[in-house]
């Protein structure tokens, strides 16, 4: 059985109660026509042809009214049920309409330029309330989407899209050139720096592991005394060589490193050995156990921060989008270039999709036309019209009165 919601309902008694109005002029005209005739006398005539002319009008609006829904009495007359059987027709007429009179792109176009969508936005989602609620429903939608979306199957697009495209090309020319392109820069001089700096602190701070290594190296029948002579002069070069090479930056060392990194970064390039290398290194770093499972636990981690982000309104995400948007409103009510942009730019959307998916949109509207029960499609659009119509019920029987009434008196004045 159909369910018919609160207003439905009540459009439906309001439907009823015209109805019977309606019927009542009908019955009215009627009593009267056949009562006149209990009467005699000169006002008599007036009257009866007043009635009588009232029937007829009343009868043909509610044969019209009728027929656009259902068959009048159930007879199969010609050109009734008109809605149920034409409703195939009506839908493709409507599509049309709706695409010649609405889907134009001049017509789309000019009703956005008009409107002043982008200002308008601006103006609403420049206030905090305002982007904090959109910021709100953007959250929704994004635990939405991730709670939606399955954990293996985002894993194994993460693995066929990122990681073996990753490792599906070569390492070593792309990180031969960015080597290359480090080293013109001069950005490796820090590095250097630092590395020189951590190797001075550790021959400095470390005066008896060098002697302990001369030690030890020295041959059995060495006096000790000699050996201990030698590695404190060993330990003096080398905390004089490491100073040198720290403070000086045109040291030898430090230039035969550079030149070394040069020459690193061209085989890098063109060397296939080094290139084979470098392919090595790749699989064993790809294949090592913490890597697998710092790939396998990447959407779960990425998962949970972006959910942990989006409950939280305190959250860096959170607020960065928050205060991106009212950025983008400030912008658009104060630049009208940027505006003007914005609005140039849905109104070539508009246009180009009501231009090239006109037919698809109208199509729609006649296939969803096409599905609808004829019955059930006559009793809706009854429900939604029928109580205006039934005024015209009424005043055919008033106007068909007035009409028949004006008639007599001509005739019994003329003739």
């Amino acid at each position: 059985m159909e369910q018919l919601t609160a207003a439905d309902q009540q459009k439906r008694t309001d439907l009823r109660k015209m109805k019977l109005v309606a019927t009542s002029f009908l019955i009215g005209a009627t009593i009267i026509f056949f009562g006149t005739h209990a009467f005699e006398g000169a006002w008599v005539g007036y009257v009866r042809a007043a009635a009588e002319a009232g029937m007829v009008g009343a009868l043909a609006d509610w044969f019209a009214v009728t027929a656009l829904f259902r068959r009048p009495l159930g007879l199969p007359i010609p050109h009734t049920a008109i809605i149920p059987e034409r409703k195939a027709v009506f839908g493709q007429t409507l599509g049309d309409f709706v695409g010649v009179n609405f889907l134009s792109p001049e017509i789309v176009q000019d009703k956005l330029r008009r409107a002043g969508i982008a200002e308008r936005a601006g103006a609403w989602i420049k206030q905090p309330d305002n982007a904090e609620r959109v910021t709100n429903e953007l959250s929704n939608v994004l635990k939405g989407a991730i709670t939606v979306l399955k954990d293996e199957e985002v894993q194994a697009v993460v693995e066929q899209a990122i990681v073996k495209r990753v490792t599906a090309k070569p390492w070593g020319p792309p990180l031969g050139k960015l080597l290359q392109q480090v080293l013109t820069d001069g950005a490796h001089h820090k590095l250097v720096d630092l590395m020189c700096d951590r190797a001075y602190e550790w021959v400095r701070d470390n005066s008896d592991k060098v002697s302990l290594i001369v030690t030890d190296r020295a041959p059995t029948w060495s006096p000790k005394f000699v050996d201990a002579l030698l590695g404190d002069k060993v330990y003096t070069e080398l905390v004089n060589f490491a100073w040198a090479v720290k403070t000086d930056v045109n040291h030898p060392m430090r230039l035969a490193v550079d030149q070394f990194l040069i020459e690193f970064s061209g085989d890098m390039q063109t060397d296939e050995a080094t290139m084979q290398r470098a392919e090595q290194v790749k699989q064993q770093v790809i294949g090592h156990p913490d890597v697998q499972k710092l790939i396998s636990s990447a959407w779960g981690t990425a998962k949970k921060m972006l959910i942990d982000a989006a409950e939280d309104p305190s959250s860096e995400l959170r607020r960065r989008v928050t205060q991106g948007l009212i950025t983008l409103g400030t912008n658009l009510t104060d630049d009208p270039e940027l505006r003007a942009k914005v609005d140039g730019w849905l109104e070539q959307a508009a246009g180009y999709v009501v231009g090239n998916y006109r037919a698809e949109i109208t199509t729609l509207i006649t296939d969803t036309v096409e599905r609808w029960d004829a019955e059930e499609t006559s009793r809706k659009i009854e429900l939604q019209v029928g109580r205006d119509l039934q005024f015209i019920r009424i005043n055919g029987t008033v106007v068909g009165a007035l009409a028949g009434l004006v008639i007599y008196t001509v005739a019994n004045v003329l003739f």
